[in-house]
């Protein structure tokens, strides 16, 4: 009798199609690609990978931005909340309370979703003057300082690309990674003033922006001056929690 043995790549669970459309999540995680940057990025061959992304598509595994390029779709975040594996969204409401209250205005997490930045958490103001930003609302990735943060770490091919119409250039943003926040002032919104700091995965990549917001009345031409240093405490507590529980 003759034995027959397999030798499997650690790096693949030997059911090909299974790792290939993995290996497309996975690209995309950094952020929107074209087909032509999948096939790059995966080295999968361009009808497999426009298959097997289309095939994900139907599952809502993948979405399309505005550009039509590949992006993760709405399934992941919906497995994430239902297995109550969103660490960050759990860590994020009592962090954003204590931001809201050390900083005396509204707080949000922001996460890029293609061409736009949604608010995924959200802590207001109690009272008076402040801006109000829902749970759910998808705002630009052309202004503010959410988007800033958003941005600053992207790759340089991609980055020149989302900078087209946007309200800040790359200097702005090369400002941003070398001091690790951001500020706007009535850049996404007549009136309103704010303050992003990055979050950080496990891998230390950026994954969400942490905000304050409210009338430049109140937080002046340099909100910066008066809040990053909360923000930015924030921003990096809630990075070690996610390192910690990796």
């Amino acid at each position: 009798m003759r034995w027959h043995y397999q030798i499997v790549d650690k790096k693949n669970s030997g059911v090909g199609v299974l790792d290939k459309a993995v290996r497309i999540l996975t690209v995309l995680e950094s952020g929107p690609h074209s087909l032509s940057e999948l096939v790059k990025a995966t080295r999968i061959a361009r009808p497999t990978a426009h298959r097997l992304a289309v095939a994900l598509e139907f599952h809502r595994l993948v979405a399309r931005d505005l550009n039509g390029r590949f992006i993760l779709g709405p399934r992941n975040g919906e497995f994430a909340a239902a297995a109550g594996e969103d660490r960050l969204l759990v860590a994020a409401a009592p962090a954003l309370a204590a931001l809201r209250d050390a900083t005396g205005e509204s707080a949000q997490l922001y996460r890029r979703q293609g061409d736009q930045r949604i608010c995924v958490a959200a802590a207001e103001r109690m009272s008076g003057l402040r801006d109000s930003v829902p749970v759910g609302a998808a705002l630009t990735m052309g202004a503010g300082s959410a988007a800033q943060v958003l941005l600053a770490w992207e790759d340089a091919d991609k980055l020149h690309r989302a900078l087209t119409n946007a309200r800040f250039n790359a200097a702005a943003l090369s400002a941003v990674r070398r001091r690790g926040w951001a500020q706007s002032v009535g850049e996404r919104e007549p009136g309103v003033a704010s303050v992003s700091a990055p979050v950080r995965g496990p891998n230390n990549r950026v994954i969400a922006a942490i905000s304050i917001s409210g009338p430049i009345e109140r937080l002046g031409r340099q909100p910066g001056r008066l809040h990053a240093a909360s923000v930015v405490a924030t921003a990096v507590k809630l990075s070690e929690f996610l390192a910690k529980k990796s």
